[in-house]
């Protein structure tokens, strides 16, 4: 099954833009996925176990590097959105 999944980041800082730069980065990592990234949020589409487990694993990451943030996620299964 394909899953559209539209998340926002936003991080408890002063310094916001270097965290949601460095999640960005991190789930364009994962070749098979279709990442588009817009000005309030980002776009994953693709299998959805694939696209679950990216998302999950990337917001681990950041948790990790960047601390505090807040995520607002939009999962819409069997939906292709772009």
């Amino acid at each position: 099954m394909q899953v559209t999944i539209d998340i926002s980041m936003y991080p408890n800082r002063e310094d916001f833009i270097p965290p949601i730069e460095g999640f960005i980065e991190k789930i364009n990592k994962f070749d098979n996925l279709k990442v588009t990234t817009f000005p309030t949020s980002t776009v994953v589409q693709g299998n959805f176990d694939q696209a679950m487990s990216a998302v999950q694993d990337t917001v681990a990451e950041c948790y990790r590097e960047f601390n505090m943030a807040i995520y607002v996620a939009k999962i819409i299964p069997g939906y292709e959105a772009l």
